[in-house]
């Protein structure tokens, strides 16, 4: 006599039926979502908010950003952008933590660096705003305004000659860049005045950023 077959369905039976409801569930997100992916979403919310800050219309920008950040938490591009509202409606602490947050997702962040280093300079934390000018310039050597706002730095600490030539170097590169006479006067004076205000225009890319 032939014994009983276990009719109870194997490992592999288990893990297909597993895939096939993930998937099942994957397809319903989509679908409620209109048919697009979170990284479609993102690209979308990042945009509209991006259009409604060239409109002047502040509110609406930041609720796309926020927006943006429900399907991608860390996305360095909307994180830089709400900073940079803050920046711009004087909430200088709260766009400087923004800063840094996006500075974590990717620390070679041109804009994130430029701005931040502006807000430390103004803060009189010279020395790091230094630091965050010459990262900037690794990543972006051609960068006129970090070149310049650099060599203001480095005058209002005492190096004259270094902070000349990279004053020279931004002006070269960017001569609408207009030197202050006199030059900033090292040892406890205030933050020099930095070239160009902060970045008043948010981070735009072609796609966000793909970290989770």
């Amino acid at each position: 006599m032939n014994p009983t077959r276990d009719r109870r369905p194997g490992r592999a039976g288990r893990s297909t039926a597993g895939l096939a409801l993930m998937l099942t569930l994957l397809l319903v997100a989509v679908t409620a979502c209109g048919g697009k992916t979170p990284a479609q979403q993102v690209q979308d919310e990042l945009k509209a908010g991006l259009a409604a800050d060239a409109a002047g219309k502040v509110d609406e920008a930041a609720t796309h950003y926020k927006a943006c950040l429900t399907f991608e938490p860390l996305n360095k591009y909307c994180i830089f952008n709400i900073g940079v509202q803050a920046q711009n409606a004087k909430r200088l602490l709260e766009a400087e933590n923004d800063y840094r947050l996006a500075l974590l997702q990717d620390p070679d962040f041109p804009s994130a660096l430029y701005n931040l280093a502006i807000l430390r300079q103004q803060a009189g934390a010279t020395d790091e705003a230094i630091a965050l000018y010459r990262h900037l310039l690794e990543v972006d050597p051609k960068n006129a305004s970090a070149h310049f706002n650099l060599g203001l730095a480095l005058v209002a600490t005492g190096d004259v000659e270094g902070g000349k030539k990279e004053i020279a170097t931004g002006v070269s590169l960017n001569p609408a860049l207009v030197v202050p006479n006199p030059l900033p006067v090292p040892s406890g004076s205030p933050a020099p005045t930095p070239a160009t205000t902060p970045t008043a225009t948010p981070a735009s890319t072609p796609a966000p950023s793909t970290k989770p």
